[in-house]
């Protein structure tokens, strides 16, 4: 499936970019999600008439990413569990948690932005976590878990 993308996806392209995706993604995340369009004659036309406008837009996002890229780089998080008598943690410790304690200190990030390539966190320690508030600004914050 050909789409002319509106916005900037990770691993995908630019807005403006003409790709060719698998149809389910094209047809079930990227067209809801406003995020491209079918690459038809018509809407390439349309889409030329608005491409500045459009990466006007994208540049306001990455200059708002990047505002909180100063703000949360490097932040320090963290987050205290329960924990067995033998030190194993109860459950585990996922993006909704970390995304809970962002907000209590300030940080309206969803969690869709977090990323924990090796799943949710099962043990003590201190993990680096990358936030991403936009395809091309990731922020690396330092997050301590700890027992209650």
């Amino acid at each position: 499936m050909k789409i002319i993308l509106k916005e900037t996806v990770t691993g995908l392209g630019s807005p403006g970019d003409l790709v060719d995706v698998k149809s389910g993604y094209g047809r079930n995340f990227l067209l809801p999600g406003g995020k491209a369009i079918p690459a038809t004659d018509e809407n390439l036309k349309i889409y030329e008439a608005e491409k500045s406008k459009l990466l006007e837009v994208e540049e306001i996002k990455i200059s708002a990413a990047k505002v909180i890229f100063e703000k949360l780089n490097e932040f320090s998080l963290s987050l205290e569990v329960a924990v067995t008598e033998e030190g194993a943690m109860y459950g585990s410790i996922g993006t909704k948690e970390i995304s809970d304690g962002l907000e209590s200190s300030g940080f309206e990030i969803e969690r869709q932005s977090i990323r924990l390539p090796e799943g949710a966190l099962k043990e003590l320690g201190e993990f680096k976590i990358n936030i991403e508030l936009h395809a091309e600004v990731i922020a690396l914050i330092n997050l301590t878990i700890k027992s209650e």
